[in-house]
């Protein structure tokens, strides 16, 4: 592709490649809890690609609306992954191996913690709750809240590694 090109030919190729790993480890990964790595990838995405990393997250969010069924469970999944993206366009890009050390599981963690918080919003409007129906919502949701954010802290650990590594293959600095 020409250097002007919005997309390389090598992101075509990751943003095919991305989305569909994403799906297949949450398949794999199934059986736990709120257990994936689909908040790892997605924060690996955007330290990667930055803006350009809405494209494979929004594949991603198709492929998921396609095998499972475009029903109410999706529609917050229009946004939901959006601000785990927006979370870390915060971070700075050129952020030292110390802090990203910490930074990155944090910010994963952080979004799986407040999963439920993030998805109550569409509960609320599709299903006409009040603010207390709302927040007995939410709250019923808790515990599986912290299993995510536990489970997304550990997976935040393989950031770094896979961004380096993957900085090496796509040229990056």
């Amino acid at each position: 592709m020409r250097k002007n090109s919005f997309l390389t030919l090598r992101e075509v190729v990751l943003f095919g490649l991305f989305p569909a790993i994403i799906y297949a480890a949450q398949l794999a990964m199934s059986a736990l809890p709120n257990i994936h790595l689909t908040g790892m990838f997605i924060m690996l995405m955007t330290l990667l690609f930055r803006g350009k990393a809405l494209i494979p997250l929004y594949v991603y969010v198709l492929i998921m609306g396609l095998t499972n069924g475009f029903n109410v469970w999706w529609i917050p999944y229009l946004y939901i992954w959006t601000v785990l993206w927006g979370m870390t366009m915060l971070i700075p890009k050129k952020i030292p191996d110390k802090w990203a050390m910490l930074v990155f599981p944090t910010v994963c963690a952080l979004h799986g913690f407040c999963y439920g918080i993030l998805y109550a919003p569409a509960q609320a409007l599709l299903f006409h709750y009040n603010l207390e129906q709302t927040v007995a919502w939410i709250l019923s949701g808790l515990p599986f809240d912290a299993m995510h954010g536990v489970g997304n802290l550990f997976m935040g650990t393989l950031i770094l590694p896979l961004l380096k590594a993957l900085r090496r293959f796509t040229k990056q600095s």
